[in-house]
């Protein structure tokens, strides 16, 4: 039987990665509202459950900085780190604040799929993170891009989910303290 891992909320931590102006335009693996809907309600989620959420830009002076949608999501503005390795995990100041969260669940969430999402889950992986990556709050600008990377992602050992079901998994119980704040959320 394969090893499961479920996502725990002392060990969980959330990344957007690029969810960037000028890029959302291309996407077209999936509908980019839906995917900043499922991001944003990620980030709500987040702020429920107390988690760290770190949030990345891919060199913003040529794409933009990240969707307004998602900044509102915050209920104060977000610390963002600009990169301009694909993965999150060769910007060595990322790495370190990530290392210094302490949190090793990691929800992998934003664009693209098969770019620097890919890429940041696998050196994830690599590290001896758990990566969770919930499939509607990912894209590509193309489907085929986005299908083939989540595919990777999942034999290399990803958890693949989405965003409803980690949500759902974080809260555990319908007695949990949040569940009403959860499902205010769902709805």
């Amino acid at each position: 039987m394969p090893h499961v891992n479920m996502i725990e909320q002392e060990l969980a931590a959330l990344l957007v990665v690029d969810v960037q102006e000028k890029l959302l335009p291309a996407i077209t693996s999936d509908v980019s509202r839906d995917v900043l809907d499922c991001c944003a309600q990620l980030v709500r989620m987040a702020g429920i459950f107390e988690l760290p959420v770190f949030v990345t830009e891919q060199y913003p002076k040529g794409l933009g900085h990240t969707d307004k949608q998602i900044l509102t999501a915050f209920p104060e503005p977000p610390g963002v780190f600009e990169k301009s390795t694909m993965s999150c995990w060769r910007d060595p100041v990322f790495c370190d604040a990530l290392r210094a969260s302490g949190r090793e669940h990691i929800i992998v969430c934003g664009v693209e799929a098969h770019v620097c999402v890919q890429q940041t889950v696998l050196d994830l992986l690599r590290v001896d993170y758990v990566p969770f990556l919930p499939v509607n709050a990912i894209a590509s600008r193309f489907e085929c891009d986005k299908s083939v990377a989540i595919e990777r992602m999942r034999h290399a050992g990803a958890e693949v989910t989405t965003a409803e079901a980690l949500i759902f998994e974080l809260v555990e119980r319908c007695d949990h303290p949040k569940f009403k704040d959860v499902l205010k959320l769902v709805k």
